[in-house]
Formats: C-alpha cells, structure tokens, sequence
C-alpha cells in the first residue's frame, strides 16, 4: 500500500502493508481539492505580480483604471500568494500528514470541507474587495472587518479538524510535523484576531483600536510573525513530514528537531520590530527586535541542517527525483533567507537596506526559493499518491525545477542590485552635506533591474504553469484513492 511510513523518529518503522481489520480509510478527497485550489491561485496570484511588475516599468499598463492601479495590485498579488497559495497547500498537507502521523482518519470530514470550500471563497471575495478598494491598510492584512470575521471561523473550523484529528490518535507520540503545524494554527489565531481590532464604520471602512506608534508595534508583531509562523512555521511542518518520507530515510536528529521547535517558537514571536528602525518607536524596542532576530539564527540553521543531512545519504535518488530536488533546493533558500534576514535586521544594514527593494529580493529568496520550492516538491510526491498513478511527466517536471531555479536567481539577483543601490545612492552627501541624487534620479536608474526581473517572474510564472498542467494531467478521470490506517504495534499505541 505504498512506501514505509517513517514516523516520530529513526526507531519507529510501521509497514503500510500492515492493516488494521477496521474498515476505514484516510480521507484524502479533500487534500486533492486543495491541492488543486492552492496550484490554480499560485498562478493567478502570480500572474498579477508578473503584471504589477510590468506596471514599474510602462505605468500606463494601468489603463486609467482604479482597479488596474499598482496600489491595488498589490495586496490582491501578496494576499492570493500567501492566503490562496500558501495557505490552502499548508491546509492539505496538514489533513493528509496529521491522519498518517495519528494512524486516524481525519477528524470531522465534513467540517473540513467547510475549511477547503470556506477558505477559497474568503479568498476570491477578498481579492474583489482590494480591487474594489476596499483595505485596512495594513501589510498582510488588508482585508475590512467582515473577511477578518469570516477568516476567523474558518481558522477556528481549522484548528478543529486538525487537533482533534490529533485527540483520537492511536500512536502515542506527536509527530515533529504536528507540533510546527500546530504552532502555526495558534499563533496565526491570536496575531490575526489582536492586529485586526477594530472599529467597523461602514461594512467597506473601519479604524484600528491602535494608533500612531502601537498601531505601527501591532501591526509588525503581526506581519513578522505572519512570516514566522505561517510562512516559515507551517512549511517546516511540511518539510519534517515530505521530506523523510521522499528520501526514505528518518529525520537526522529527531531531538534536535525538538530542540529547534521551541527555540524558533520563543524566540520567532519578539523580532517583529526589526521592521520599525529609526522610527518613532521606543529605541529598547528596535533593539529587542534586533537581539531575537540575531538568536533565530540558532533554531533556523538547525531545522536547516537537519534536513539536508537527512537527506544526505540518499545521493542517488536526488539524482532522478524532480521532487527531492525541490525540496532539497528549498532548504539551501531557506538557509540563505534566515541568514540574510538577522543581517538586514542589524541597524546599520538595515539603514542601508530599509524602504528599497533590497528587501523586496530578501521576501522573494524566501517566498520564491523557500515556500513555492518546498511546495512544489510536495505536490510532485503527493499528487500521484493521491490518485495511484505515476507523474504525468518527469520530464516536464525537472524542466520546471530549472525554470523555478532560473526565475529565483534572476529575481533576487535583481532586486538586490536595486536596493543597495538605491540605500548606498540615499545617503550619499556632497561636499555642504545635501543629497547628491534625488529620489527621481535614483528612480529614473531603477528600469533595467526592473526589467530583469519582469523576466525572472515570467520565467518563474511559466514553470508554475507547466506544473500546474502536469498534476492536472496526472489526476485527471482519477478518483482519490482509499487508504486504509496502519496497525500501531503494541509498544506505541495509546492506551
């Protein structure tokens, strides 16, 4: 019934062909539909950031239209990246790892399907919403009260499916996976429900509860730690599953998996006012955000070199697997873009680096190189064993790992040429101690790094198309298949 699941660490091996008598199945319906939800918005939400990139280099591509206008592109590309693509592959992978992990079919499978429909509506209605212009104004969560309520219930319905998926599990260990996903469904609910009170005026418009520089602390308390817990967190609970399980080898170090989790956890929710350098915010602050941010480099590099020495020893698969070497691709970002993040977070880095697109290329090493690459690898291992077939097409496939590749260099490359150009060109004085360029001189230099990387989205885009082609291909006229729980030998069941 498929390969050997290795689950909570090296010593424990349970066989798949080892069925229980019981007559019930994982159910994995719902993982194949938001799979194909989470690949149909990378596209969409992609397609938009190749165009607002567009927008930085022939403006009138806007066509006078309020919503064509870059401002509103904007948020509809990073809220359909993140909450369209992200979360809705974090949602599947979540169901389908937590029942294998538990030995349990999932919790509540109606409830689920109330998170899967629930949550793409959300999205598509939100998008509208910006388009519209409809927006809080804040980073990462621009979305007007009604959505933030609508979010909240189906974040609620989430953690439901999920915990008690894990509360009537048979195996008495908690998997890695479960404890980072776990993290992830809990802090994601108290950042999203504090950073988003509010006043509401109209069913459109409302005001913050905060203002002035705690609404600026809040707010980057929330938008740090979306990154940390949801793009960071959430994905490590993908990797420490798909990962073992593609090299067909146990983690490294269980332990210091653990080890990681809690460091990451304690220290990953303080960084946030890193974001707020020589603003008006308490200068204790900034330098607190600057201290834990330098400590995340401990748990990230762990969590780093624990996958790829799991996946050391298995040279050979990397070879031939497109899959493998997706993920094994992601974690070399992933160590790049938690490393460069403590050093841009360093106050006289980050006087060089804050407000240009030097950051910009930081969020894509990570977004690009990190999430999309650990994701897309997922996805080539899981899909075909949803449906019981083989890849569409290898072929297609490491053609796409060589266009994802070519589309990541090209973007940050890119992007850090423009940024610390523009950060060194700011502060440069003459001789009575003036600005020697003005912003639109230095603007006026920016379209060839903006045309490079027009080029690296598209190239990126085109290879997130063909992937999206070759798992329709292989589900296509395929139901999902039934998979029936492993027996849970004596020594580790609950009792």
């Amino acid at each position: 019934m498929g390969p050997r699941h290795w689950a909570v660490d090296r010593y424990l091996v349970v066989s798949d062909t080892e069925l229980s008598n019981e007559k019930e199945f994982y159910f994995d319906e719902v993982v194949t539909a938001l799979v194909m939800f989470s690949m149909l918005w990378a596209v969409v939400a992609m397609s938009v950031g190749v165009y607002i990139a567009a927008e930085l280099i022939w403006p009138s591509l806007d066509l006078g239209m309020p919503w064509l206008s870059f401002g509103r592109l904007r948020p509809l590309h990073t809220n359909g990246v993140i909450f369209g693509f992200g979360v809705s592959a974090l949602m599947g992978t979540a169901f389908y790892s937590v029942q294998r992990t538990s030995h349990v079919p999932l919790f509540a499978p109606k409830l689920a399907w109330v998170c899967c429909f629930g949550w793409q509506i959300c999205v598509l209605l939100g998008g509208m919403s910006l388009l519209a212009g409809w927006t809080s104004s804040k980073e990462y969560a621009e979305l007007e009260w009604p959505f933030d309520i609508a979010i909240t219930i189906l974040w609620v319905c989430f953690g439901i499916v999920f915990f008690g998926t894990i509360a009537k599990r048979r195996i008495k260990p908690i998997y890695i996976s479960n404890w980072f996903y776990g993290g992830l469904i809990i802090v994601i609910a108290m950042l999203h429900i504090v950073n988003n009170l509010a006043i509401p005026v109209t069913m459109s418009k409302s005001y913050s509860l905060f203002s002035g520089a705690p609404d600026a602390i809040v707010q980057w308390w929330y938008g740090h730690n979306a990154v940390g817990f949801l793009l960071t967190g959430g994905f490590l609970g993908m990797m420490y599953y798909f990962l073992p399980k593609q090299a067909e080898r146990p983690i490294w170090s269980y332990r210091l998996s653990i080890v990681a989790f809690w460091a990451f956890t304690y220290s990953y929710i303080w960084a946030g006012p890193h974001h707020l350098h020589y603003n008006a915010v308490p200068e204790w602050v900034q330098f607190l955000g600057v201290g834990m941010s330098l400590v995340l480099l401990a748990p990230s590099w762990a969590t780093m070199i624990n996958g790829i020495m799991t996946v050391s020893s298995a040279s050979e698969k990397l070879k031939t697997d497109p899959a493998l070497k997706f993920i094994v691709l992601s974690l070399a970002f992933y160590g790049l873009a938690t490393f460069e993040g403590p050093m841009m977070a360093i106050r006289s880095v980050n006087v060089v680096s804050h407000f240009t697109d030097w950051t910009i290329g930081h969020v894509h090493s990570g977004a690009l190189g990190w999430n999309a690459m650990i994701t897309y690898g997922t996805f080539y291992f899981l899909v075909p064993r949803l449906v019981g077939a083989k890849l569409y097409s290898v072929k297609l496939a490491n053609i796409h790992f060589w266009l994802a590749l070519a589309g990541t260099m090209l973007y940050v490359l890119s992007m850090w040429g423009a940024g610390v150009s523009q950060g060194l060109l700011w502060l440069s004085l003459d001789a009575i101690g003036e600005l020697s360029f003005s912003f639109k001189d230095i603007m006026a230099s920016m379209p060839p790094f903006y045309a490079l990387r027009l080029v690296a989205g598209l190239v990126f885009l085109f290879g997130t198309m063909l992937m999206t082609f070759n798992l329709f291909m292989t589900i296509i006229g395929r139901p999902t298949i039934q998979v029936e729980p492993p027996i849970v030998s004596e020594e580790w069941a609950v009792k």
